[in-house]
């Protein structure tokens, strides 16, 4: 066999091995915020003239057009839970029906806005990795799909979507020549991901699960969520005022699973600080007795126990996350402009991501020798929370890990 020969059948050998290569395919797990949801109204009544009472579905998240003055009293109206003390869950507002839309693809989790008009950086979500994924030969709707949620709940009320979740990666398993998932979450998709694999038998994970490559994970909550519940977030847009979405931010149960752990932070470390008293993770109750909302220290109680003990989750973890950004450590409110709690704190500043403090996303490393399966931790330096999503160097990481065949 002559040079020119050989370099021919290694041709073929090298491209049919590439034909039968099969990519990991790839589940994505959005965060607090990273769902589009779809809403229909027959109101028995609204908050302003200017709301409408009955509509077919519509985006109702995220709708920029509904976030200027007046109308974002109907979208917190509508946005809003309203929760129920005897069956421990929550409901929407009357007269209003949700829905998640786009399970199973990837739309909705690629862009927070359903308009490809009005697709603008700040409503682009995991976009830039599904772009970077089709780029490194994956499909949408087949080897890599999302997996959206109502994200203004927790995991204790998820029963029917992680059902729906379990199905997807055996289906997604199968249409891929039976190839085990990558499941991909990002911020609070992290422990809703953690929760439902803590509940799925080891056989189960063993066949269908490659690994769980975690963004940005909130493992012992966040203390930004206790401004958000004191006195609302404006969420980084200019023209709306925090304390206006209040009240549709308090109702969500997410909120309230998202608060600061005592695993975490020591009952001696105030993180509210005010004239009359300061706050620690051992006064939730009487936080929310002074915010005025007790149904938050039930929802609190609903959902602290969710993944307190961290019990790892039996697969290859790959623990990515930033540091070095300021993120809130404490607040501190005063009887100046500052007032507690309808106008927003003074910030005290600490290590994080900008969301999550650090000793929050560093909660991946109890896992290393608590499980026999990998825990790969790679800290990113400046990779904000949000703009994780977007990193060269992330997706640089996941190149290397979803397309190195295993």
């Amino acid at each position: 066999m002559n040079g020119g020969d050989r370099s021919c059948v290694i041709f073929i050998l090298f491209f049919a091995f590439q034909s039968t290569r099969s990519l990991n395919p790839v589940i994505l797990v959005p965060g607090d915020g990273g769902s589009q949801i779809e809403a229909k109204l027959d109101k028995p009544s609204v908050v302003h003239y200017v709301c409408e009472k009955k509509a077919e579905y519509y985006s109702l998240w995220l709708n920029l057009e509904q976030l200027v003055p007046v109308l974002i009293d109907c979208f917190v109206d509508n946005m809003r839970l309203v929760y129920n003390a005897t069956s421990r869950t929550t409901s929407n507002s009357p007269g209003v029906f949700t829905r998640m839309p786009g399970f199973g693809d990837t739309y909705s989790v690629e862009w927070l806005d359903p308009d490809t008009f009005l697709h603008i950086t700040r409503t682009s979500y995991f976009a830039p990795i599904v772009t970077s994924l089709v780029n490194w030969g994956y499909v949408r709707g087949k080897s890599v799909r999302g997996a959206p949620y109502d994200f203004r709940k927790a995991p204790n009320e998820f029963g029917d979507y992680f059902v729906q979740l379990k199905k997807l990666i055996e289906d997604t398993y199968t249409l891929n020549n039976n190839t085990p998932i990558v499941i991909l979450a990002h911020s609070m998709g992290n422990p809703v991901s953690l929760y439902f694999l803590n509940h799925q038998p080891q056989a189960w994970k063993d066949k269908y699960i490659n690994k769980l490559i975690t963004l940005a994970g909130v493992w012992g909550g966040s203390v930004k969520t206790l401004r958000l519940l004191a006195s609302g977030d404006n969420l980084g847009v200019p023209f709306v005022k925090a304390v206006n979405v209040r009240k549709e931010q308090r109702s969500m149960p997410s909120t309230a699973w998202l608060m600061p752990t005592d695993k975490f932070w020591s009952g001696d470390e105030p993180l509210v600080i005010r004239p009359e008293r300061n706050y620690t993770v051992n006064d939730y109750k009487q936080f929310f007795q002074d915010i005025g909302f007790m149904d938050g220290y039930e929802m609190r109680k609903d959902t602290e126990g969710l993944i307190y003990t961290l019990t790892p989750p039996a697969v290859e973890v790959h623990c990515l996350h930033g540091n070095g950004i300021p993120t809130p450590g404490a607040f501190k409110y005063d009887s100046g402009a500052y007032k507690f709690p309808d106008s927003q704190p003074y910030v005290i500043p600490d290590d994080g991501d900008g969301t999550v403090n650090i000793r929050s996303l560093l909660g991946c490393l109890s896992w290393v020798t608590k499980q026999e399966q990998k825990v790969i931790h790679k800290i990113f330096p400046k990779a904000e929370h949000m703009e994780i999503l977007n990193n060269k160097d992330i997706i640089a990481y996941l190149k290397s890990v979803l397309t190195l065949q295993n």
